[in-house]
């Protein structure tokens, strides 16, 4: 595996055990919590970056950013699209992968929507902003992570992960997008360099060679992203002999899981990639909760070959935390919702945020949510009077808590898997509801407090392990997600507030001494 030393940086190699440079590109996110599969494109000076979103709505969320660093939500590319309905997906399902390009004036927008039939969905326009074109399902691509490319005479490819078993691995089609059917294909590019799961392809010309970058070895521990090359952009493809390009496998590096990336080609000529990664922490086998975050590096060539300079870039202090009273006629961008549409069951008002009882088909409640951006943090909401509610901390439809103004008191619940617990607490009227997420005492990546303010003060009424609402025990591919619920009547919240904490001193226990609890 081929990398690079940096004179200027704090650390050198992946698997090095010096401490990385404060707020280095190696091991901050650029775009911090559930923002997995980066794919990233520059039109002019502008860079936009898009990721998915599974069963998460609006759907596709685009990322502005004129120097690389610093990132502002500016839309989503699927928002009140008619071929993606909110709730139709279960979690796990929905939106994977896709990917942005900047092509003849137009952004393109090509993703797998694995809940909304075969094929692909693509749509575009001529500004991030939008409007965007109801999008086109592309039939007869059987697999996900679509790609966009074009040749010089301006034929379209589309390569992706195949599941088509006429064209095993990494598999293309050319397809017309102005009558949005493919006209040739599938037919097998590369089938990988024998790790698993070759997927994420992205295709891309330097010089006199077609690239091809993709990501291997799942999107677990053994992540990593690969590389090969071509005179064609159908091939045949051989293979990079420092193979893969970027990993963090069997390293004790802060951040791992890192794989499936895009390049971009800056203004002044340089190359940058961005990539995904987790931040586990916690006792063996260590757990992620805010699930796969965006990470930058740099890419020098050497031998017409990308190498990976994970620590090019310093980033900025950016805060992720807020305070929304609810107070304008649109919402934020950054809310979503894991069954309805927003729409449905969310109305901002002059008195705060009205939240309807609401489920998708498949019995998801309707949550007014957003990421969890932070390794320590703290959420509370703020109730009118007479309103009953809840603050909603979700990984999926088996993986949540919540603490609760009911019409008799305030309580919290607990449901993991099978397994569902209530804390009851008192009787008392309580205006605010808190959850936060601290340095953890039972070994696990966090603790997870449950606790609710008045006049009197603000008291805990629960505390759990947060390894229970982590990626490795519930599975899947999203992160954590909080918000806000409604119970069996309309509830009105009058503000939301998140705080980011500092990243906790994470203790490494002694197999021979277990933590207790």
């Amino acid at each position: 595996m081929l990398t690079h030393d940096s004179a200027a940086a704090g650390w050198r190699g992946f698997g090095s055990t010096m401490a990385p440079t404060a707020r280095s590109s190696a091991d901050t996110p650029i775009i911090p919590g559930f923002f997995p599969d980066p794919s990233i494109c520059r039109a002019g000076e502008d860079y936009v970056i898009v990721h998915s979103t599974f069963e998460y709505s609006p759907a596709v969320p685009l990322w502005h950013s004129r120097d690389l660093v610093n990132w502002t939500l500016a839309g989503h590319a699927l928002d009140g699209d008619p071929r993606f309905v909110p709730g139709n997906a279960r979690a796990g399902g929905g939106v994977y992968a896709p990917t942005i390009r900047h092509h003849d004036g137009r952004f393109w927008m090509i993703t797998t929507d694995v809940s909304g039939g075969k094929g692909q969905l693509i749509t575009s326009a001529t500004e991030i902003t939008g409007p965007w074109m109801p999008s086109v399902r592309i039939d007869g691509i059987l697999g996900i992570d679509p790609d966009l490319a074009w040749d010089s005479d301006g034929t379209c490819y589309v390569t992706f992960s195949s599941n088509d078993q006429r064209a095993p691995g990494i598999a293309q089609v050319r397809v017309d997008l102005a009558e949005g059917r493919v006209i040739e294909g599938p037919y097998t590019v590369y089938e990988g360099t024998g790790a698993a799961y070759p997927e994420g392809p992205h295709l891309f010309r330097r010089g006199p060679w077609w690239y091809l970058l993709f990501a291997e070895g799942g999107t677990e521990r053994g992540h990593c992203i690969s590389v090969a090359r071509g005179t064609s952009p159908t091939g045949p493809f051989h293979a990079n002999p420092n193979n893969p390009i970027l990993t963090r496998r069997s390293t004790t590096f802060p951040v791992q899981n890192t794989g499936h990336g895009d390049l971009v080609e800056c203004v002044d000529g340089s190359w940058a990639l961005v990539y995904l990664g987790v931040r586990p922490r916690g006792g063996t086998p260590m757990w992620h909760t805010n699930g796969r975050e965006t990470f930058l590096a740099g890419i020098d060539w050497v031998d017409d070959w990308p190498v990976v300079v994970p620590d090019r870039f310093d980033l900025p202090d950016a805060s992720t935390g807020f305070v929304d009273r609810f107070d304008t006629d649109r919402l934020d961008l950054r809310w979503i919702s894991p069954g309805p549409a927003i729409a449905e069951f969310a109305h901002p008002t002059s008195d705060g945020v009205v939240i309807s009882p609401a489920s998708s088909q498949h019995g998801v409640p309707g949550v007014l949510a957003t990421r969890t951006r932070d390794l320590a943090w703290r959420f509370e909401a703020e109730l009118a009077a007479g309103s009953t509610g809840t603050v909603h901390l979700r990984m999926d439809d088996h993986h949540w808590c919540e603490v609760r103004r009911t019409s008799t008191g305030v309580e919290v619940e607990v449901v993991i898997g099978q397994v569902r617990q209530v804390f009851l607490a008192d009787s008392r009227d309580p205006a605010v509801l808190c959850v936060a997420a601290l340095a953890p005492t039972f070994g696990g990546p966090d603790d997870l407090t449950f606790a609710v303010r008045d006049a009197d003060g603000e008291r805990e009424l629960a505390r759990i392990d947060g390894r229970y609402l982590s990626t490795e025990v519930a599975g899947g591919f999203v992160g954590r997600v909080i918000g806000l619920r409604a119970l069996h009547e309309p509830a009105v919240f009058r503000q939301a507030r998140y705080e980011p904490g500092e990243d906790p001193a994470v203790p490494v226990w002694n197999i021979d001494e277990p933590p207790t609890a």
